[in-house]
């Protein structure tokens, strides 16, 4: 796919790897749309993209509320038009036990990612289906494919997205809308700063793989998108553990546990 002149929808678009992805789309030429709950962030995100003589279009919504996505998502089709891509970024989730998870939390972790990047697709699937062209760019986590101790509502709602992306190519097939899982590593990002001992939680196989920027997720967009792949891990070797994970999944679960989070109790 070439990204010049296309319309990009992104969610979680305010900071992070939402707001990276959203300037690299306008280097090669792609107006934006910003989707998050924070205004001043998306503003901030938008004056950026204006540097590069594109077009952002911002929208605050909280994605949790499906009704609000509904009427948001009628908005930008009647304001701006259907997205040629459609980037499912947004996320939140605390690394919990399930005895540390109340409901409510639950809830919002089940909302977003999942629920928001179903309903964001259904709202914009059937004219994608009707011009026969399109893509939709989920992202998710390596607990998606290994879990790890104390991350249990976290990791359960990231094989959701998982398994909603398969679900949907499958859904797909014989169409010219693509769909595409991007699996970073441990990103630098505002997550861990917002979530005091969540990197203690980390399993400690995961210490031998590069931490990547939102800037290095943002190009795992673009090279996703412009070679049209099905899915993409980074780092490399994070790729390499997962492609072994599948051939020996007993044994990279049992390191990944053994060098995981114990309860303090135990």
């Amino acid at each position: 796919m070439e990204i010049s002149g296309k319309l990009i929808l992104i969610t979680g678009a305010s900071s992070g790897i939402g707001a990276a992805s959203a300037r690299m789309a306008a280097m090669h030429g792609a107006d934006v749309i910003l989707l998050a709950r924070g205004l001043d962030g998306l503003n901030r995100v938008a004056a950026e993209i204006a540097v590069f003589g594109r077009k952002a279009y911002v929208f605050s919504v909280d994605l949790a509320d499906p009704q609000a996505t509904a009427i948001t998502c009628e908005r930008i089709k009647r304001e701006v038009g259907v997205p040629d891509v459609i980037f499912n970024n947004a996320g939140v989730g605390r690394w919990l036990y399930v005895e540390e998870t109340d409901s409510a939390e639950l809830q919002q972790m089940i909302a977003v990612p999942y629920l928001a990047a179903f309903n964001v697709t259904r709202a914009f699937l059937p004219e994608l289906l009707a011009r026969n062209s399109g893509w939709i760019v989920n992202i998710t986590s390596p607990v998606a494919f290994v879990a790890w101790p104390g991350a249990t509502a976290y990791a359960a709602a990231r094989w959701a997205i998982r398994g909603f992306s398969e679900a949907l190519r499958a859904d797909l097939y014989g169409t010219r809308i693509g769909v595409t899982l991007l699996v970073p590593g441990e990103v630098d990002s505002p997550y861990f700063d917002h979530n005091p001992g969540a990197r203690a939680r980390v399993p400690g196989i995961g210490r031998i793989y590069r931490t990547l920027s939102a800037e290095d997720v943002a190009d795992m967009l673009f090279i996703a998108l412009t070679r049209e792949k099905h899915q993409l891990i980074r780092p490399r070797l994070l790729a390499l553990s997962i492609w072994f994970a599948r051939l020996f999944p007993g044994i990279v679960q049992w390191l990944t546990v053994r060098t995981g989070h114990r309860r303090s109790a135990l």
